[in-house]
């Protein structure tokens, strides 16, 4: 059995750490942004192509591999499916499928064959699927190792009720078709992350995804509802991430991207989030950002108590195609809010509204560039309309998949 490293070992690996997993910035997000509405554009051609009767959603996430019958004999397929910033996450596609069968999470050190943690901890590559429906009650925070997929297509798969899944310092992950809720804080305790290494975690935040310093991630699909801390956050460095497809109830703070304002290495994250669903119950960041670029594209906002889209340290957010519908309250109407600094600095921050559908009396506050008519390379180019929005995410969650059937 590994012997846990001493404190002064823990240190160097965590200053070490972002020297492995930091992806490079991409140097003209706008260009992420193009493709990611000529994927959209593609998609609906290819529907329109096809007929009323056709499987095709205009969801070009979704159109790529749904309409299959046999998914499931190649679920790998999935990872050639993401649009984004978050586009060139591979997750396990080159590995072996190994199958959950037991879970149970009795022992965070030494994880037991076939279980969630014992798959996720692996150093090379796995497509990780599960046999059965299964409820996965998890005794301390999930520490995923780099080029793994959680795919929990074909089985109703909750992880929830104690902690939940940390992407700490790893790359390319993908994350389909898991429900996660009820998480809770967890640490102060040994947790392995690989098969030769463990170490003490302090206590969590108790976040459903906390994704810190990581690069090429994927969350896809997934159901997320009252966690502890966020639903997805993103911290410390994380770039080259795509968030889409999930559908998000009942909770407070909901995605946070970037860590500090303080924090300038924020500066390289990337995010793109499309096509969620942000529902019932719903309070507010979604998401709140920092420093970085953040492309919020053709979303459904169908609930929000105080407001949708915030962000503080000059973030550029670039909304393109959302539906807002805002709350009765008069004074919570406004889309976004500009955070921790007066108007005479935030009126300088790029953001943009662009196609987003307001309804009851919404309102998006535009600022920088953003704001004047001529703005830049993607401004011609539109995502799906507005109204369309409501099929685009009608698949949004967690699917229930049939072997044999499209998904």
């Amino acid at each position: 059995m590994a012997v846990p490293f001493s404190l002064f070992s823990v240190i160097i690996l965590t200053l070490l750490a972002p020297a492995f997993t930091f992806s490079a910035p991409v140097q003209d997000p706008e260009q992420v942004v193009q493709q990611v509405n000529q994927s959209i554009r593609n998609a609906t051609l290819a529907r329109r192509n096809l007929g009323f009767l056709s499987c095709g959603t205009g969801n070009p996430i979704d159109d790529c591999w749904r309409c299959d019958p046999h998914w499931e004999k190649n679920r790998q397929r999935l990872a050639d499916c993401a649009i984004g910033f978050g586009k060139h996450a591979i997750g396990g596609r080159d590995g072996k499928i190994y199958v959950v069968t037991d879970p149970s999470d009795l022992d965070p050190v030494n994880p037991k064959p076939g279980t969630l943690r014992h798959a996720v901890i692996q150093d090379e590559p796995l497509w990780i699927i599960f046999g059965r429906d299964m409820v996965i009650k998890l005794k301390e925070e999930l520490l995923m190792n780099s080029f793994k997929t959680i795919d929990g297509r074909g089985a109703n798969v909750h992880i929830a009720g104690g902690s939940c899944i940390t992407v700490q310092y790893v790359t390319n992950v993908i994350i389909h078709g898991i429900n996660m809720h009820d998480c809770k804080r967890g640490g102060n305790a040994y947790v392995r992350d690989s098969p030769s290494h463990y170490g003490w975690r302090t206590i969590s935040d108790g976040d459903g995804v906390s994704i810190f310093g990581g690069s090429h991630i994927w969350v896809d699909h997934c159901s997320l509802s009252n966690c502890n801390d966020g639903l997805i956050d993103a911290i410390h460095g994380s770039t080259a991430i795509t968030i889409s497809n999930n559908y998000m109830t009942h909770h407070n703070k909901v995605m946070l991207l970037g860590h500090s304002d303080s924090y300038e290495q924020d500066k390289n994250m990337q995010v793109t989030i499309a096509f969620n669903h942000f529902g019932e119950g719903l309070v507010q960041r979604m998401p709140r950002c920092r420093h970085g670029y953040f492309h919020v594209v053709n979303n459904d906002y169908m609930h929000w108590e105080m407001y949708a889209i915030g962000g503080s340290a000059d973030p550029t957010i670039n909304s393109q195609g959302n539906r807002f519908l805002a709350p009765n309250n008069a004074y919570t109407k406004e889309v976004t809010k500009h955070e921790d600094a007066p108007q005479s600095q935030w009126k300088h921050w790029n953001w943009r509204s662009e196609g987003d559908l307001m309804l009851n009396g919404a309102f998006f506050t535009a600022s920088g560039t953003g704001a004047s008519s001529s703005y830049a390379k993607a401004s011609s180019l539109g995502a799906k309309p507005s109204s369309l929005v409501s099929s685009l995410t009608s698949g949004a969650g967690a699917l229930f998949c049939k072997k044999g059937s499209r998904c």
